[in-house]
């Protein structure tokens, strides 16, 4: 039946948005960053100048440390996009030291807040402080006492200015051991942030600041016109993955009414149309069960004990037939969908066979969970090592696999930042708890379809159907059709106490 003409049109509310209401959602799950320690501060030559004293003892201050970089993972964030968009990260230098024994004061540490959920992975590390460390200890005794009578490098001495070159061609230049202040994490960094963090961690200390000439006071040189460079601060390329992208995932076909689902149980403010494809990336809504006022609408908790206030929503753009090859916008977004705890189906029940959009969305991801499987187990093969019954075979080194970069010294090989991690293992999709959201179920006709879904969901359950997935080892738990009208935001109130009921298992 064709509305009448005039009629006049429904007014704009929050689930019949006008399209200045709508705000595109700022989202990455994987992102690559960069990390930058802080360089210490050099140290400062200088000496005591007092009336009545001709040539006062030396009293340069040491130079500061240089800024950490830490990370903590919180219940507030939802994205990496903030880190994704920096890409570079870099702590502040310490600044230099001064004379009257001021020390430099320590750079600026930088804090890295994530989700929780986020996994930190190394790709690659480049660590002067610790390369020049092993290339001491590999140095025999003649090397040190050569470098120790006449000789220095200027990449880390500072040298007064006024003297003669002659001062310096037999002074005495000490081999310094220094180490960095705070412990360091292990290569290669590996973390799970599972859980949210009340203090932070650290991912990249600061490096040393330079000595002041102070240090170097002996009876052959009772005023030191030399001082130590700061030490160059460490970098570390991370890249950073969310495990979890969200506690619900919308998992429908086009069109399906996900985006309207997600205005009227959040204030998020996703763009929605009669058209398909309205989402092209992830929407994340959050859904407030205690609003500090009166009695909370669910009492729920988290696995920790923790008493839960929210959950989040991921509304991920549609699903189309042969979308595990890539096809629609492929293979990106059902890599999302392994990445919710609890799955809800989005099916209209006004768009043909209800049970047939049930089958053919648990068929692609039937068929995405076959094919991480076996990429799963060709990377497994491709680490085991190739054993030879007679002869031995050195293992070869590709010059595309490392970056050599010489510096006076000596050479410094580091890995190449080009390399691929694996993919995370993660929870089949198979596994994890999933009901159905029956929407537009306030249009005509549509009562005979939700009785045959609600009819094919209990056969499920009972074990009377197989589980569209094909899987074995599926998740087996009781299925509900929740009918809703999202437009008028009816029957939605239901789907929050479901939810709750999942995540509490």
């Amino acid at each position: 039946m064709k509305p009448d003409s005039s009629d006049p049109p429904p007014e704009p509310s929050h689930l019949n948005p006008t399209p200045d209401d709508y705000s595109r959602t700022a989202f990455a799950d994987k992102c690559q960053l960069s990390l930058t320690a802080g360089s210490g501060g050099h140290g400062c030559i200088s000496f005591l100048r007092e009336k009545f004293i001709a040539e006062g003892p030396a009293n340069g201050g040491d130079g500061g440390s240089g800024g950490n970089i830490y990370i903590q993972a919180v219940r507030g964030e939802t994205s990496l996009h903030k880190l994704a968009r920096r890409r570079i990260v870099k702590a502040a230098r310490g600044k230099n030291g001064q004379g009257k024994g001021k020390g430099g004061q320590r750079g600026e540490d930088v804090l890295l807040q994530v989700p929780v959920g986020t996994v930190v992975r190394e790709v690659s590390r480049h660590d002067p402080a610790a390369e020049e460390e092993e290339e001491q200890q590999g140095m025999n005794d003649d090397a040190v006492e050569d470098e120790v009578r006449g000789q220095w490098r200027r990449d880390k001495w500072i040298l007064y200015p006024s003297a003669i070159p002659s001062y310096y061609a037999t002074a005495e230049f000490p081999t310094i051991q220094r180490s960095r202040k705070l412990a360091q994490l292990p290569a290669p960094i590996h973390l799970d942030l599972s859980q949210p963090m009340e203090a932070p961690m650290l991912l990249a200390s600061g490096a040393v600041g330079g000595l002041g000439n102070p240090h170097f006071v002996s009876k052959t040189y009772p005023r030191p016109k030399f001082a130590t460079k700061g030490d160059p601060g460490m970098t570390v390329t991370v890249e950073l993955e969310l495990k979890l992208l969200a506690d619900v995932g919308f998992v429908g076909l086009p069109n399906a009414g996900k985006s309207t689902l997600l205005r009227a149980m959040s204030r998020s403010r996703a763009r929605v149309g009669s058209w398909a494809f309205t989402t092209l990336q992830p929407n994340i809504g959050t859904v407030v069960l205690d609003n500090h006022h009166g009695r909370p609408q669910f009492s729920a908790s988290r696995a920790t004990g923790e008493p839960r206030t929210q959950f989040s929503i991921a509304d991920i753009p549609g699903l189309i037939a042969d979308a595990h090859k890539d096809r629609g916008l492929g293979l990106g977004f059902l890599r999302h969908v392994e990445r919710a705890q609890v799955l809800a189906f989005v099916i209209d029940l006004g768009a043909g066979d209800a049970v047939e959009a049930v089958k053919g969305l648990w068929h692609e991801l039937a068929a995405f969970e076959a094919l991480r499987e076996r990429e799963t187990n060709l990377q497994t093969e491709s680490r085991m090592i190739d054993w030879k019954a007679f002869g031995s075979a050195a293992p070869t080194v590709s010059v595309h696999d490392v970056a050599v970069a010489r510096n006076g010294a000596g050479a410094v090989i580091n890995p190449s930042a080009s390399q691929q991690l694996p993919e995370l293992a993660l929870k089949p999709i198979s596994t994890k708890p999933w009901f159905v959201v029956a929407t537009k179920a306030d249009c005509a006709g549509t009562q005979e379809n939700y009785g045959l879904l609600q009819t094919y969901l209990e056969a499920v359950a009972s074990g009377d159907e197989p589980h569209p997935s094909g899987m074995k080892n599926n998740w087996r738990g009781k299925l509900a059709a929740l009918p809703v009208s999202a437009i008028r935001g009816e029957g939605v109130e239901r789907i929050p106490e479901w939810t709750i009921s999942l995540l509490s298992d």
